[in-house]
């Protein structure tokens, strides 16, 4: 299938293909390639990927990264800017049992516990050159494959100190695409309370109540914040479970009495 487009101002290509044929539920494999003749510099490059078909009772998963599962202590911008310039990827670091509970809810199932996982999305406010990094992030820790949904690439000094920051549209209208792209899933949000991830989960559960499972949020100070409880409160009262924790421990309590996912028999059980 051949599609014309042209590149926008930061140089990506977008654009979408309609796909009929049938297919199971899963990760597949395609290619693409891009051959341009006709401008002045001659090019031609092709590349493997892999798209996602959810199942037909799959939850979809969309997460948050910093610090929802990579600890990158976004409230504290010199501290974040360090770990980001002075850190590889080996050196970066998940909370405690955030893998374990991602790992779980890759394997949640609306109406089998045995079941293939789920789809999974990242969406955050930094930008797409950080995709290489969080994609080895969740390679090296075990975290399930996902789809990056990013924001545009900035240039300046400026832009790049205020890296994961700035207006949070970006998110919003991202998650608002996923949950209309798959309409037939039931979603679990995952976020922290560091910058605004409670109001954007609030205002999508009241676009989608009935597409949203449950929202998590972790608690990054020491006290919780009472705005975030009570907007947790309010997704609460739209009968969407939600959970505020400072330890994923009790995500994964959480997950496991609310029957969002099953434990997992034992070889002696």
């Amino acid at each position: 299938m051949v599609a014309e487009t042209h590149a926008e101002e930061d140089g990506y290509f977008r654009f979408q293909i309609p796909f009929n044929e049938p297919l199971e539920g899963g990760w597949h494999p395609y290619e693409v390639s891009v051959d341009d003749q006709t401008g002045k510099h001659k090019y031609q490059v092709t590349r493997q990927e892999e798209f996602f078909l959810p199942y037909a009772s799959s939850y979809g998963i969309i997460s948050d990264i910093d610090d929802t599962f990579l600890i990158s202590h976004s409230r504290r911008s010199f501290k974040k800017l360090f770990v980001l310039l002075a850190k590889n990827v080996q050196a970066r670091k998940p909370f405690d049992d955030v893998v374990k509970h991602y790992q779980l809810l890759s394997l949640a199932s609306r109406t089998n516990p045995v079941h293939p996982a789920n789809i999974f999305f990242y969406v955050s406010s930094s930008e797409w050159n950080l995709y290489d990094m969080i994609i080895r992030f969740a390679e090296l820790n075990g975290l399930p494959k996902a789809v990056l949904k990013l924001k545009k690439i900035k240039s300046g000094l400026d832009d790049f100190l205020m890296t994961g920051s700035g207006s949070h549209d970006h998110k919003l209208r991202k998650i608002q695409n996923i949950v209309e792209f798959y309409p037939e899933l039931q979603f679990i949000l995952l976020g922290d309370d560091s910058q605004k991830d409670p109001e954007i989960y609030e205002e999508i559960c009241g676009m989608f109540a009935a597409n949203i499972r449950a929202v998590y949020i972790r608690q990054t100070r020491t006290r919780s914040k009472s705005a975030t409880t009570l907007l947790l409160k309010k997704i609460q009262e739209r009968g969407i479970d939600t959970c505020y924790f400072s330890h994923s421990n009790k995500a994964i309590i959480h997950s496991l009495e609310t029957g969002i996912v099953f434990q997992q028999p034992t070889e002696n059980n």
